[in-house]
């Protein structure tokens, strides 16, 4: 049950990063007029002026690769949970290697690679916590059960 969970998780998460990555233009162009909006009323707002637009874009980049990396991680069994560490900048790498190649519109960066490696990793060091809070909750539905029927048994005997 958990890889079909979390295969169908991966494979939706994949498909939203390839239509947002691979789309011919930005996703974020038709909304920059909006975009600038938000950050000018922001800045009115007391958020700092370092806080634009590129701080919005990485934000967005982690986001979007958190559960990618969440998912991605799960996939493997517990022990080698660990090989979703590389894939994760590889992965983002090949996108941003396609947009570079293959995309004219697109703009390939390493900050991009970078925002999506913290995301993925972030993912990942949460499923490690996931599957320990699991791991740690079965031990002890297990020891309770075993403390019930070993009473019990000692019961029935007496």
């Amino acid at each position: 049950m958990r890889l079909l969970i979390a295969g169908t998780g991966l494979a939706l998460c994949l498909v939203v990063v390839l239509m947002a990555t691979l789309s011919p233009t930005p996703i974020d162009q038709p909304y920059e007029s909006a975009i600038q909006r938000v950050l000018s009323v922001l800045h009115r707002s007391g958020v700092p002026e370092w806080f634009g637009y590129r701080w919005i874009e990485f934000s967005a980049n982690i986001a979007m690769f958190v559960p990618v990396g969440y998912f991605l991680s799960l996939v493997f069994p517990t022990r080698f949970l660990w090989m979703a560490i590389p894939l994760v900048p590889l992965l983002s790498g090949t996108l941003e290697a396609v947009q570079f190649f293959v995309l004219p519109a697109r703009f390939a960066t390493v900050n991009d690679v970078i925002a999506n490696t913290v995301g993925g990793w972030t993912g990942i060091a949460l499923a490690g916590l996931t599957v320990a809070a699991v791991h740690l909750r079965d031990r002890r539905v297990l020891q309770r059960w075993r403390e019930r029927n070993v009473i019990g048994v000692r019961d029935s005997s007496a």
